[in-house]
């Protein structure tokens, strides 16, 4: 489960550059993460892509390649060497920050060698009905990693590990699903175009014995090798719900400790993962995805969304200690596959909702933190130039107050249109009192009870320069500018 009180930060964001050395710089700033509130940081894989220095870390290649080994047209990988990764999480902890390793298991790419193997062609968009008879493919399923020379495993992956391609050499033809011979798609997975287990590459077949065991000896090896604390899983949605139970439990057994797992299902419905995560037994949390698209809907409303449901249908609301709360991430900021960012204008707002409540486990994203610059292509081929603005003052501000005020009973106010608000009470260890009021519409006032007679309150984020005083009663009319947030905290 989350840290009571904790805070995640997603350490990069998807177009980041091999020169930008990660490693070095999360552990140059590691000490500072920690002194702002950070208690856990999810760092982007750190294995070896097929795509080397170019790599974010998704096109998995070889698991066992963190920058040691001359693969694919380089040793390191697009953050770093081995020992700067283990010199990073080494800093971190040393910090009083724990770390999360990303796990892609759903799939292989940049196979070695090609083999022959007899499979049945599907359509991506019906993996239910075959659009053709099996046929003899070429596929690069067989991956044999020569520059590790069988360095801390000997396991080599070969058609038999996989149950579907997606690329037959021999004829040049990529775009449709190759069921391979024998195999079917994996069970318990998102039921998308009929089945959804296959995304991508050489998908890892888990209703094989090897592949189960391999995986689970690599998660004990990254434990071993690295020790991180935990791990964020990728494309949890394409791989059979029933396997993460077995390698959650294995490793624990092996490590001897509870491990954080967080798992990326991403999909806008509640009902999902719900089922997912009963399907797992709670075994792990999940990224609230639906959060996040009321966010992106409220940020592009331009004040007629109402503020009352920000948080219905979400897992924040209904499942908290299994949810993990993001704004943003490194696939739904602009120009990335699952593109849906929140306005620049409604961040501030947004991350207040994650970080100065009491449910959920909230993550913040590296682009909002220290802002981004790139260029990319958009999906009508056209380039273009992205601007992401650094959040990090009010994101400070936020943290701060997280530490000392986000306590005791939390009373909502969600009871207008436009504005809203809530007010935690303190406990006896944290005794002072949190007003949060924001409005996506118009400025707005709110009457909002913090159990503090005749205190005075002041708004951090300084958006407003006169203090606040309660009442006998403790209560006061909180306010806050149009389009805006403003936390007030007792003095």
């Amino acid at each position: 489960m989350a840290v009571v009180n904790g805070v995640i930060m997603q350490y990069f964001h998807w177009y980041l550059r091999a020169e930008d050395n990660l490693w070095q710089k999360v552990a140059q700033e590691a000490q500072a993460l920690a002194e702002a509130g950070m208690t856990a940081l999810w760092l982007p894989p750190a294995y070896k892509g097929m795509g080397g220095t170019y790599d974010v870390g998704y096109a998995a290649y070889d698991l066992y390649d963190l920058g040691e080994f001359d693969q694919k047209g380089t040793v390191r990988t697009k953050y770093g060497d081995r020992q700067a990764y283990i010199t990073a999480i080494e800093t971190l902890h040393q910090s009083g920050i724990e770390v999360y390793a990303d796990a892609v298991l759903n799939h292989r790419m940049g196979g070695d060698n090609k083999e022959r193997v007899t499979a049945t062609p599907f359509s991506q968009g019906d993996r239910l009905n075959p659009k053709g008879s099996s046929r003899e493919i070429e596929a690069y399923t067989h991956y044999a990693f020569p520059g590790r020379q069988g360095k801390y495993s000997q396991f080599e992956w070969h058609w038999w590990h996989f149950d579907a391609v997606d690329y037959d050499d021999r004829n040049h033809e990529s775009g449709t699903i190759y069921l391979l011979d024998g195999k079917q798609f994996d069970d318990q997975v998102a039921l998308e175009n009929g089945n959804y287990a296959y995304l991508m590459g050489c998908d890892l077949d888990f209703q094989n014995p090897e592949v189960q065991q391999e995986v689970i000896n690599w998660g004990k090896w990254i434990l071993t090798t690295t020790g991180v604390n935990g791990f964020r899983l990728d494309a949890i949605k394409h791989i059979a719900a029933w396997f993460f139970p077995l390698w959650i439990d294995a490793l624990e057994k092996f490590a001897q400790k509870d491990l954080f797992v967080v798992g990326e299902y991403w999909q806008n419905n509640l009902g999902a993962l719900h089922w997912y995560l009963d399907a797992v037994g709670g075994r792990m949390s999940v990224f609230d995805v639906p959060l996040h698209y009321n966010f992106y809907a409220a940020s592009r409303s331009g004040g007629n969304y109402d503020m009352r449901r920000i948080l219905q249908g979400t897992l924040m609301q209904q499942r908290p200690l299994n949810a993990v709360t993001f704004v943003e991430n490194h696939d739904s900021q602009p120009l990335q596959a699952l593109e849906t960012p929140v306005e620049p204008w409604f961040k501030p707002l947004a991350y207040a909702l994650i970080l100065l409540r009491q449910e959920g486990y909230p993550c913040i994203f590296y682009g909002d933190y220290y802002g981004a610059d790139y260029e990319d292509f958009g999906k009508d081929g056209n380039k273009y130039q992205i601007h992401l603005p650094s959040h990090r003052w009010l994101i400070d501000k936020f943290l701060a107050v997280r530490r000392q005020y986000v306590y005791g009973f939390q009373h909502d106010y969600f009871d207008h249109w436009n504005c809203i608000g809530w007010t935690c009470l303190g406990n006896r260890e944290h005794p002072k009192a949190l007003a949060v009021i924001m409005s996506d519409g118009p400025a707005g006032w709110k009457w909002m009870e913090v159990g503090k007679p005749l205190a005075k309150f002041i708004d951090i984020t300084e958006h407003i320069d006169e203090p606040i005083y309660t009442n006998e009663y403790g209560w006061a009319e909180f306010r806050c500018h149009g389009g805006s947030v403003s936390v007030w905290v007792q003095t």
